[in-house]
């Protein structure tokens, strides 16, 4: 089986930079594949795409090399095991809030004796090399998210959770839910609070022997994210890129277009 690489970079003690894809198109998929991440997550849960759009997309961006990882819609074994038969590297799973959770999920991405996965790795048995299933067990990686309050008052029971190889932090639902809806949900948080059960979340992971990540809006945030102790990083996504760089080159065009009408309309007088 192909090694994970993310492994072999946190070996190395290396932190790693993690892409995102919310649209679902292959070509896309491809695009952001080929720009130097270490990974790219699939957001299965809130993208604009379902199971049919995933296969074609892990297709797409096999020849990068990168590690092609989901994020699935809940804790329900069926997508779980079809993102993993596709070609998953790692899952990551929302909004769990207890060590029983955890541990049910992580059963979900084991095969026995580690756990309950349904053997059937349609595509993944050819994208990954030989020896699939006696090797996943060991490759695939399984990410719980912790974005809310209860998950945070559980957060060094999951954390524990034998089999779980990481934490991902969801900073926008985590805002949501411990502040009570105080604060309005965002990424990149300045808050003293939300800051402190950041690094709460990388302590229990660092206790626990396992990796911290942080889903992030900008890279100087990450690069703090790193400092704190995160092992993995996401910056912003792909449809926020097109929309960051769709307007910046609009705005351009409108300034200097604009100047020049003004200039032109100055000179006619």
């Amino acid at each position: 089986m192909i090694k994970n690489k993310l492994k072999q970079i946190w070996a190395e003690g290396r932190a790693s930079l993690n892409g995102w894809l919310s649209i679902g198109n292959a070509f896309s998929a491809e695009i952001m594949a080929s720009q130097g991440y270490d990974s790219i997550a699939i957001d299965v849960q809130h993208g604009a795409l379902d199971y049919s759009s995933v296969l074609p997309m892990f297709q797409a961006m096999r020849a990068s090399g990168v590690v092609p990882l989901a994020r699935v819609p809940w804790l329900e074994p069926g997508i779980i095991m079809k993102v993993l038969d596709a070609g998953a590297y790692g899952v990551i799973c929302p909004m769990i809030g207890t060590a029983e959770q955890a541990a049910e999920f992580v059963s979900y991405v084991r095969y026995p004796p580690h756990g309950q996965r349904s053997f059937g790795p349609t595509r993944v048995s050819f994208a990954s090399g030989a020896n699939y299933a006696g090797e996943a067990n060991a490759e695939i990686l399984a990410f719980a998210m912790i974005e809310t309050k209860q998950a945070m008052q559980n957060l060094d029971a999951i954390a524990a959770t034998p089999g779980l190889d990481g934490i991902y932090v969801g900073p926008a639902d985590l805002t949501l839910s411990i502040t009570d809806g105080r604060l309005a949900p965002a990424f990149d948080r300045e808050e003293p609070e939300m800051i402190e059960a950041l690094q709460r979340i990388v302590a229990a992971c660092k206790a626990n022997g396992i990796k911290a990540a942080l889903h992030c809006g900008t890279p100087d945030y990450a690069a703090r994210a790193i400092g704190w102790g995160f092992d993995m990083t996401t910056v912003s996504g792909d449809s926020r890129l097109l929309a960051a760089a769709a307007a910046a080159s609009v705005a351009r065009f409108r300034e200097l277009v604009g100047n020049k009408a003004a200039n032109s309309e100055k000179g006619a007088y």
